[in-house]
């Protein structure tokens, strides 16, 4: 299974509905993604230039791609960020396959 990290900012309007009616939409938003076969691994509120931070983990990268677009189509989450994560061994695997490439730099 693949992991992203996501981040996310709030609009004003998304921020107005959770005062008017406060729930934990990481817990609610994580309901939904298990229909895609989507897991919230962690998931936080941040301070700064976003307002949400959370781990998932789905079984592909067109899966989690579709699922946030979709969320980015509703407008209640703006600057949606995606950063697919590597585990350290793959990143040792990736290394490794690394050292076998034929790559020359341009030179001047």
């Amino acid at each position: 299974m693949a992991k992203y990290l996501v981040t996310g900012s709030y609009t004003s309007e998304s921020w107005a509905a959770q005062i008017e009616n406060p729930q934990n939409r990481i817990e609610i938003i994580g309901k939904q993604m298990e229909a895609m076969g989507v897991k919230i691994l962690d998931g936080y509120l941040a301070f700064g230039d976003t307002d949400l931070v959370i781990i998932i983990e789905g079984p592909d990268d067109i899966t989690a791609a579709s699922m946030l677009i979709k969320v980015a189509s509703t407008g209640a989450v703006t600057n949606l960020s995606t950063t697919v994560l590597i585990d350290p061994e793959d990143a040792v695997e990736a290394m490794k396959k690394a050292k076998d490439f034929g790559y020359t730099p341009p030179s001047s």
